[in-house]
């Protein structure tokens, strides 16, 4: 009796196997064997509905272990086709994030360094914002936060108006002018706070 058991058990063993086995085949098709085939798949992915750097998707694929020879050719062809297009993404991030959160030409740098973009671009896309337009956004973002700061002690409004600004990418001259002016225009007397605009 012992032995059919044994064979049984066998049996049951191997159609458990082969069941395991037939799970790991049906998942297989959403994962492409070939590497190409991989990197496009997630490229395309990680490209729906968000624009990335040729950076971004290059660090995607490293982390996925494409080889990086593979990953090269797929990229640059994603680059040809226009779905990859780092001078579009800068001026696009530029434009939004200055218009969004005010951000200053300094600070916009910083962010698309970060994101692997390239200097040539980046001057490329900084050049839509004149000085004229970057102290105008600061001038209204100063407005916007003016109110809050009332009943603070002037120095205290300053540093505040200030600071806010520097960590937007203003310089501390344009910051220090655009503060002044506006609570000098608010009544604020500001000759004896010693101002610079170095």
């Amino acid at each position: 009796m012992g032995p059919p058991r044994t064979t049984g058990g066998g049996r049951r063993r191997s159609r458990a196997g082969g069941e395991e086995q037939g799970g790991q085949q049906s998942g297989g098709p959403a994962e492409p064997s070939d590497p190409a085939e991989r990197a496009r798949a997630l490229c395309l992915r990680l490209l729906t509905g968000t624009p990335r750097t040729r950076s971004q998707l290059a660090e995607a694929l490293r982390k996925k272990e494409i080889p990086e020879e593979v990953a090269g050719e797929v990229l640059d062809r994603f680059e040809e086709v226009g779905l990859v297009d780092d001078s579009a993404f800068a001026t696009a991030w530029v434009e939004s994030r200055h218009y969004s959160r005010g951000l200053a030409r300094r600070a916009l740098a910083r962010e698309l360094r970060t994101k692997g973009v390239g200097s040539e671009a980046i001057d490329e896309a900084l050049e839509q914002l004149d000085t004229g337009q970057e102290e105008e956004r600061a001038r209204a973002l100063v407005e916007r936060k003016l109110r809050s700061t009332e009943g603070l002690e002037r120095e205290k409004r300053v540093r505040r108006l200030a600071g806010m600004l520097a960590r937007k990418g203003y310089s501390e001259g344009l910051a220090l002018r655009v503060v002044r002016e506006a609570l000098e225009a608010e009544g604020e007397e500001t000759g004896e706070w010693g101002l610079s605009e170095s």
